[in-house]
């Protein structure tokens, strides 16, 4: 393999890992066990049947948990843990055998890449959860499985496209996520307060000018 094709992978691997870990491990296990490309001895055990087997029940059980509004951002919290690691563990692996530096450099940028995607569709998932309609979670969901194939197969057969479009995945991730933590940081302060007994949609001053019985000192 080439350089761009071995920062492709290792890219593409953690990028698609911070999405949906398991699509990703049974893909390269298929294409790798059926010849379709050549993976470095490192990944070579995702080609094993064991681990194809888990990956692809594992996927079968994300496919319906990431679908179901409140279950998929449970999902995603447990998913916390594994994904990023898996990330940086996969994109370790992609380098192949070269230094040490190298493999940490791999596992240090995958493990981050893996984070930040993670980061991006969990939160834009529990965005998405205030909506009382489940059609979006399904788009979303599916939107992502997409995703996340045609990403890889866009790393292994197109490297330099995939860079591109992962830089510009990056950008976007930038911008985007300190809006989804003001949303999530807004969602989180509107439950805590229901919790509390407080109603945030209800108004400081009712009409006239009058503050809410509560705050009136004749408690009138």
């Amino acid at each position: 393999m080439t350089t761009v094709e071995i920062i492709a992978l290792t890219m593409g691997v953690a990028w698609a890992s911070g999405i949906n870990l398991y699509a990703a491990v049974f893909m390269l296990g298929y294409l790798g066990s059926t010849g379709h490309i050549v993976l470095p001895a490192e990944l070579q055990i995702v080609t094993d049947p064991l681990v194809m087997f888990a990956a692809g029940l594992m996927y079968c059980i994300e496919f319906f948990a990431d679908k179901t509004p409140g279950v998929d951002s449970a999902w995603d919290a447990i998913h916390s843990f594994i994904r990023i690691p898996a990330g940086a563990v996969l994109a370790m692996g992609a380098v192949g055998d070269t230094s040490a530096a190298v493999e940490l450099a791999a596992f240090l940028i995958g493990g981050t890449l893996a984070a930040g995607a993670h980061i991006t569709k969990a939160g834009g998932r529990i965005l998405i959860n205030t909506s009382p309609e489940p059609v979006s979670n399904w788009l979303t969901s599916i939107s992502e499985d997409i995703a996340v194939v045609l990403g890889l197969w866009t790393a292994l057969y197109h490297p330099w496209l995939f860079l591109c479009l992962l830089v510009l995945f990056i950008l976007m991730m930038i911008w985007l996520l300190p809006r989804l933590w003001q949303g999530i940081k807004r969602m989180f302060l509107y439950i805590r307060d229901l919790f509390r007994g407080r109603y945030p949609q209800q108004s400081a001053v009712e009409p006239g000018g009058l503050p809410p019985p509560s705050n009136r000192p004749d408690g009138k």
